[in-house]
């Protein structure tokens, strides 16, 4: 089954899914100058897989290539994150 990574701007989140099934949520809030990641979900059956990992670092990549605002992770997820890729937090400060 096809994978699809997306930003869904509208809806203040990234999203990966599973053809049409939604597997992965990471909702944020923007701010002037910055995204709060506020929450990330998986769905229960595919937690422990590295698709949250995924979700979040096409979502890490999004942010740099089309904005300069910095990342506030308030997901501990997404905290997590950031101390497993070091060489990622000039997103944290820039």
């Amino acid at each position: 089954m096809a994978t699809f990574l997306a930003h869904e701007p509208d809806a203040n989140r990234y999203t990966l899914r599973f053809g049409d099934e939604l597997i992965c949520v990471a909702d944020y809030s923007a701010r002037p100058g910055a995204l709060y990641f506020t929450h990330t979900y998986t769905k229960p059956s595919e937690r422990g897989t590295g698709l949250a990992a995924r979700l979040v670092e096409f979502a890490m990549n999004d942010v740099e290539s089309r904005t300069t605002d910095r990342v506030v992770p308030v997901c501990s997820f997404v905290v997590d994150w950031f101390n497993a890729h070091p060489e990622r937090r000039d997103l944290l400060t820039r």
